[in-house]
C-alpha cells in the first residue's frame, strides 16, 4: 500500500507536518551571511565631503576622554579684542554596535566652523555605503544647528547616535 493513500488522511497530515517541521529546522540551522572581507592592501573608507576620509587608525592616540586640542586656544572667542583663533577639539570615542565613532570640532568665535568624523564604522562595504551618505548629512546638520541636537539619519541610527555623543563631548570640552 502507498504511504499517501487517500483512505488514510491522518497519515498524510502527519507526513506533511513532519516535512514542514523538518524544513523549518533546516532553515533555522543555516548560518547568516557574513560580509566579505577586503583583502587588498590600501582601501580607503568611502569618500564624503570634507576631510572625513581619514583612516580610523590615525586618531586612536587621541584617547577616549576627548582631551586633544590643537591650534591657538582662545577663551571661547568672547574676549573681544581680535580673538579670532580657531580651537580644535576631539570628542570622545563612542563604541556603537557596528564600531567606534569619533568626531573633531573646530570652533571659532564661539561658533562651530567644521566637524570632521575621525572614526566611524568602515569594516565592510555596507558600512562604507551607509556612512558615505550619513556622515555628510550629520556634518551639515551639526553646522546648521550649532549644537549636538541633530536628527538621526535613517538607516544609520547607531552611527548617528555615536556621532551626537562624540560631538557633545567635543562641544563640552570646547566650552560651548
Amino acid at each position: 500500500m502507498h504511504a499517501l493513500n487517500k483512505n488514510r488522511p491522518l497519515r498524510r497530515v502527519v507526513l506533511a507536518s513532519a516535512a514542514t517541521v523538518s524544513g523549518i529546522v533546516m532553515l533555522l540551522a543555516l548560518k547568516p551571511h557574513t560580509s566579505p572581507t577586503v583583502v587588498t592592501g590600501s582601501v580607503a573608507p568611502a569618500p564624503s565631503s570634507s576631510a572625513s576620509s581619514a583612516a580610523p587608525q590615525a586618531s586612536s592616540s587621541s584617547g577616549s576622554s576627548g582631551s586633544g586640542t590643537s591650534g591657538k586656544s582662545s577663551k571661547s572667542g568672547k574676549s573681544g579684542s581680535g580673538s579670532t583663533a580657531a580651537k580644535t577639539v576631539t570628542g570622545s570615542t563612542v563604541q556603537t554596535r557596528w564600531g567606534p565613532v569619533q568626531v573633531r570640532v573646530t570652533v571659532k568665535n564661539g561658533k562651530i566652523t567644521d566637524v570632521t568624523a575621525l572614526q566611524y564604522p568602515s569594516d565592510n562595504p555596507r558600512d562604507q555605503q551607509i556612512n558615505s551618505y550619513a556622515l555628510p548629512q550629520l556634518r551639515s546638520e551639526a553646522l546648521a544647528a550649532q549644537s549636538a541636537s541633530i536628527d538621526t539619519v535613517s538607516g544609520a541610527t547607531y552611527t548617528s547616535e555615536g556621532y551626537q555623543q562624540s560631538l557633545q563631548s567635543a562641544l563640552d570640552s570646547a566650552g560651548l
